[in-house]
């Protein structure tokens, strides 16, 4: 029966990863040297051209999956294409928010000092990431996030696959948001169905399974 199934395919991804950030569609951006996340997110918010000011309010592990998402979806409009509550997103990584909760751990452990901020408190939830780009995006379908010791491209695969299959979603926007002090890496993908997608000369759909993204994972750590 699974094989009775309709292919799914991935149509669009991006990857940001030391200071790197890679497209689908061929584009291999290599930033200059910066000396930290801080000033490496600010350069590509603007280079984009983003106009979002909650951005700046946004914790490390929003950021990035914030702008990692906007270029999967410049590059492949599904919000254009799909009903918002048609659309899901679906993001694991391994950190959880232990990024911004060592933040507010340090806020709260300084008793001459106790000025523990609420905004900071908003980010100590790992699916808050999802929220943002929720927000930006008015997308409003199935959403889960997943925390494990390492990308899981089986699980990526199998989850997915059961939203699109079972017709609760028709694309999802899915992959791996992790940062942690000074690492930090995303990788996002769109998934659809094989019927009905448009190619481009830039663009061939690859198959959504188990090798394949382990497959562009491994390629873009390099």
């Amino acid at each position: 029966m699974e094989n009775a199934r309709e292919a799914l395919f991935i149509t669009g991804w991006c990857s940001i990863r030391k200071d790197r950030i890679r497209r689908m569609n061929g584009d291999d951006a290599v930033n200059e040297n910066f000396l930290n996340f801080a000033d490496f997110i600010k350069s590509l918010y603007r280079k984009e051209q983003v106009s979002y000011p909650k951005f700046y309010k946004m914790d490390r592990l929003s950021k990035l999956g914030f702008l990692c998402a906007e270029m999967v979806l410049k590059d492949n409009p599904v919000t254009e294409r799909y009903n918002k509550e048609e659309i899901g997103i679906v993001i694991a990584n391994s950190a959880s928010s232990l990024d911004t909760d060592m933040d507010y751990q340090a806020m709260i452990s300084d008793r001459s000092n106790y000025f523990p901020s609420p905004s900071v408190f908003v980010y100590t939830l790992p699916n808050i990431v999802i929220g943002e780009i929720c927000i930006r995006h008015g997308i409003k379908g199935e959403n889960a996030f997943f925390i494990s010791e390492k990308f899981e491209p089986e699980r990526l695969t199998e989850y997915v696959g059961e939203l699109i299959h079972s017709s609760r979603s028709k694309a999802v926007l899915c992959g791996w948001v992790d940062i942690l002090e000074k690492q930090f890496e995303s990788l996002l993908f769109t998934v659809e169905k094989g019927s009905g997608i448009k190619k481009t000369g830039e663009r061939a759909d690859v198959p959504f399974t188990t090798e394949n993204i382990n497959l562009i994972y491994h390629q873009n750590r390099n």
